[in-house]
């Protein structure tokens, strides 16, 4: 779950968040680090991030590093403070967007059937090696199946959720 929100977290709506920049890396006296660790994000207003670097001299370098990152966004540099406006979402951006964020929650439920699998192997093991009763063994595996279930459940609420925000204008 925490793998899926971060992920809907890297699909922007049209609102500003600090967020959004958490995939931007920016090279540092010779390594990549994340923009958060040389430099503050904050949100001027409801379309509008300003980084301010705690260096003078690595402006450049992170305007260069948001430009080349794959989310569409370009900064604005007015002395030691970077703003970055959040454009407006097409219609056609946002079916795109859409589109993403269920191909990140249909990997997320692969990913949580993949732990029954593994989950229910581990059971057949144990009934192999005679340490649990095949009642043991089905008991756990329904215990697997509900939770499998629930996670299932909150994946499609937060996917429904992500779609709501998407399609706000």
């Amino acid at each position: 779950m925490e793998a899926l929100h971060t992920n809907f977290n890297k699909i922007r709506t049209g609102r500003a968040h600090p967020s959004i920049l958490d995939s931007v890396t920016v090279e540092y006296y010779g390594s990549e680090v994340p923009l958060s660790q040389v430099a503050s994000i904050n949100v001027e207003d409801a379309r509008t991030l300003t980084i301010s670097p705690w260096e003078q001299g690595i402006v450049p370098k992170i305007e260069k590093a948001i430009m080349t990152s794959d989310l569409g966004l370009n900064p604005a540099s007015a002395g030691a403070v970077i703003r970055v406006p959040m454009p407006m979402l097409t219609e056609e951006t946002r079916k795109g967007y859409i589109k993403q964020a269920r191909h990140e929650a249909e990997n997320a439920r692969v990913a949580v059937r993949n732990v029954r699998r593994d989950a229910n192997g581990d059971f057949k093991s144990l009934l192999k090696d005679k340490e649990i009763t095949e009642d043991d063994q089905r008991q756990g595996e329904d215990e697997i199946q509900k939770l499998t279930d629930k996670f299932v459940a909150e994946i499609d609420k937060a996917l429904a959720a992500k779609e709501h925000d998407l399609m706000q204008v």
